[in-house]
């Protein structure tokens, strides 16, 4: 184990950080990077990912670097990335990336509820009529008023890749990693019935089906 490794990891366990990799997330920073400041590579690694560490230490710029660089950093030093302006400037310009990742996540955030409403087109602007009309007359059969909800839940679940485990009222075998039971009990294999239905998209558990035995 490296000298700069051990100061590294004392800096971490002075902030409950248990892993490279979890300061690699916790400052946002490649693995990398702090490969490179375990080497003695301090030089080589730029200050906006220096600024970032720090701040997870939550210590200055000037004690990181005084912590990993080989020679003593003082006020007079020439070393550049002690500039005080420097660091007010890299500062400046962090705040600015935050506002500008904040703006890209407000611009997705539009992008994903527009095209959303554009798939549910048909649901918003057919179903409050349609209720209103069940409203109206309770004998409306509820069939009719089904296709509203369905067709347009269906076609939104189809472009986010969303697929259903098993329709209502199948009868499957139990599986209890994709299987809820509501009711009684179960053993893996027997049959149950679906009583709500659950949902994967891809190789990931949404929702388990909720089932009840037969």
């Amino acid at each position: 184990m490296t000298n700069d490794t051990q100061k590294l990891q004392h800096l971490m366990q002075r902030v409950n950080i248990s892993s490279f990799k979890a300061l690699s997330r916790d400052a946002a920073v490649s693995e990398r990077q702090i490969l490179r400041l375990r080497q003695g590579k301090l030089e080589q690694m730029r200050v906006d990912v220096l600024l970032k560490l720090s701040q997870v230490f939550k210590i200055s710029l000037s004690e990181l670097l005084e912590t990993f660089s080989a020679l003593p950093i003082s006020p007079s030093s020439d070393f550049s990335l002690t500039s005080e302006k420097e660091i007010a400037e890299l500062k400046t310009e962090y705040q600015r990336s935050l506002r500008q990742l904040e703006q890209q996540r407000e611009i997705l955030k539009q992008e994903f509820q527009q095209s959303s409403l554009q798939l549910l087109e048909s649901l918003l602007l057919q179903w409050p009529t349609a209720a209103q009309k069940a409203t109206e007359n309770p004998q409306l059969a509820a069939i009719k008023i089904v296709p509203l909800v369905q067709k347009p839940l269906e076609r939104l679940l189809q472009d986010w890749g969303i697929e259903a485990i098993a329709p209502v009222g199948a009868e499957i075998p139990y599986n209890p990693q994709m299987h809820q039971l509501i009711e009684g009990t179960a053993q893996p294999g027997e049959t149950v019935k679906v009583r709500y239905t659950g949902y994967l998209q891809g190789d990931k558990l949404l929702y388990r089906a909720k089932v009840s035995p037969v």
